[in-house]
């Protein structure tokens, strides 16, 4: 046997880690795809050393805090706040978003405008990494190594995005 270090993941790939959304992207720098909508599906993964319980994190705190941000995206328009080309304009009430000749206007509940360039599942999925990581940090310190979350936005197209943790 050797005497190197064993590496621990934990891997959250759950029914209810689901949300539904509307969404556009922008590609080839400057074509706008028309609004539509996926049924998205979530996991997460973090990596660490065991803790003094013998596990990398709680299992129930992970899924419950993962499910909890799953949930500020499900049934919402999904609108990026940093795309060079579409601005995105919010009051009160309603939310207004351009692309050159294009117009939206949604009521303000129905949007989740998240600081990310494009809504690609790429930059959803770096979305929800950075709010897990701030939601969990607190809880669980700083022993975790790292975490990947991974965003399919269609049976089988997943974007991954790893972050340290």
């Amino acid at each position: 046997m050797t005497d190197s270090t064993p590496t621990y993941r934990v891997l959250l790939h759950k029914e209810q880690l689901v949300f539904s959304a509307a969404h556009f992207i922008t590609f080839a720098g400057d074509i706008c795809e028309s609004i539509h909508g996926h049924n998205y599906g979530v996991k997460a993964e973090v990596a660490g050393p065991l803790d003094e319980n013998q596990y990398v994190v709680d299992f129930i705190a992970f899924r419950d805090t993962l499910g909890e941000i799953v949930r500020q995206l499900d049934h919402h328009v999904l609108l990026p706040l940093t795309h060079p080309l579409i601005q995105v304009q919010e009051s009160e009430r309603e939310v207004v978003a351009k692309f050159r000749e294009k117009r939206w206007v949604f009521p303000r509940e129905d949007c989740a405008i998240l600081p990310i360039t494009n809504t690609t599942a790429e930059q959803i999925a770096w979305w929800i990494a950075g709010q897990l990581r701030e939601t969990m940090k607190p809880k669980v310190g700083g022993a975790i190594e790292s975490l990947e979350v991974s965003v399919d936005e269609n049976h089988g197209q997943w974007g991954i995005c790893k972050i340290d943790w």
